[in-house]
């Protein structure tokens, strides 16, 4: 551009020689001299135009991926689930949107606040363009997303939902948050239909009534707390009788699960009918005391939890588990990493996005598999 710029005030300046030559005039002059000043300020326009359309053009393209810095903190690595999620986040991260892997930090919150909130600091103090946060307990949202926006940076939610009313606020208050995740009440009615599917509906003992027990993660959290309810209230729903025997906290633990399970095998014997778990790590517990107990899932006794990890498809391909609820990490992973660009690129970003959940029976366990492996 700067040298068309030159090359048009040569130009201007040849016609003011030639026009000085024809004529001594002090006229001829001014007009030669007027002439190149003309054509010189039309190519500073020229100029400008083309560098402020430069700039549109790189506004719209965004940031250069390879750049952007992101700072994502898991609640606890320790969880199955979120293993598979978070490593997917990573992958398509760096495979799918170009970012560099060194300037991706995930961190283990280990199940404590105290311990990501100070990560979270950290990732303020490094710069980062964009958080990703799995947070340790929901109600902490408030701080996080205060810390986030005085900072300037944008945080993406996944998995562990806040209240809705925050959500909300978000909008209100013009905040660059967003939550990513699946409906937890859409997973919990799952489970409840893929038991009253069953030809007896759960019934397993033939009494006219389904007793069961309820292994739930963390009642504060919500989806914990939507799988509780919208599991037992689509088998009633349905038309079946129920009973529950035992409700207890399990954490999402795998030893938990399969130590409330044997305690209620325990107490209650063949009475119990189903186990409901808020996911498939406390099912897989659950499963261990079903079989030490010589009970046999699918004939005397039902169990179903959420996730879709890898064991549970095959163990309900082999008949030894009676359902799950398929919690997409691939959309979820995807989704929160594209809003999490979309954020850096300023882009408009809607406050929640979610994913659909999917049945997981004998009848589809194949294709799951396929898909997750």
């Amino acid at each position: 551009m700067r040298l068309k710029k030159v090359m048009a005030v040569g130009l201007a300046a040849a016609m003011a020689l030639s026009m000085t030559a024809c004529s001594s005039s002090t006229s001829s002059t001014e007009a030669a001299t007027e002439a190149a000043t003309e054509a010189a300020s039309e190519d500073a326009a020229t100029e400008a135009a083309e560098e402020a359309a430069e700039t549109v053009a790189e506004a719209v393209e965004g940031k250069d991926p390879a750049e952007v810095k992101v700072g994502i903190s898991i609640y606890q690595f320790a969880d199955n689930f979120m293993t598979l999620y978070r490593n997917e986040l990573q992958d398509y991260l760096v495979n799918e949107l170009g970012l560099k892997a060194e300037n991706i930090s995930i961190m283990d919150g280990k199940n404590d606040q105290s311990e990501q909130m100070n990560q979270i600091r950290n990732f303020v103090t490094q710069g980062f363009d964009v958080m990703i946060i799995n947070l340790v307990q929901a109600s902490s949202e408030p701080d996080v997303t205060a810390i986030c926006h005085e900072a300037g940076i944008p945080v993406v939610y996944i998995n562990r939902e806040p209240d809705a009313e925050r959500e909300q606020a978000w909008v209100d208050e013009g905040i660059k948050a967003t939550y990513v995740g699946a409906d937890a009440r859409q997973s919990g009615t799952f489970q409840g239909e893929e038991i009253a599917e069953l030809e007896d509906k759960g019934d397993a003992d033939g009494d006219g009534v389904v007793r069961y027990i309820m292994v739930q993660g963390d009642p504060e959290n919500v989806d914990a707390q939507y799988r509780t309810e919208k599991s037992i209230e689509a088998l009633t729903a349905a038309g079946v009788e129920v009973e529950e025997l035992v409700k207890q906290r399990g954490d999402w633990d795998q030893t938990k699960g399969q130590e409330i399970t044997a305690n209620a095998l325990s107490q209650f014997g063949d009475k119990l009918d189903v186990v409901f778990c808020n996911n498939d790590a406390m099912a897989l517990g659950a499963l261990q005391a079903i079989e030490a107990a010589g009970r046999t899932v699918n004939e005397d006794i039902y169990v179903v939890g959420v996730d879709a990890l890898v064991e549970v498809v095959e163990n309900i391909m082999n008949n030894k588990m009676t359902g799950t609820v398929f919690n997409d990490y691939f959309g979820q992973a995807h989704t929160a990493a594209d809003k999490a660009m979309d954020f850096v690129n300023g882009k408009e970003v809607d406050n929640v996005y979610m994913v659909d959940y999917v049945k997981v029976t004998a009848d589809n366990a194949a294709e799951i598999l396929e898909l997750i492996k």
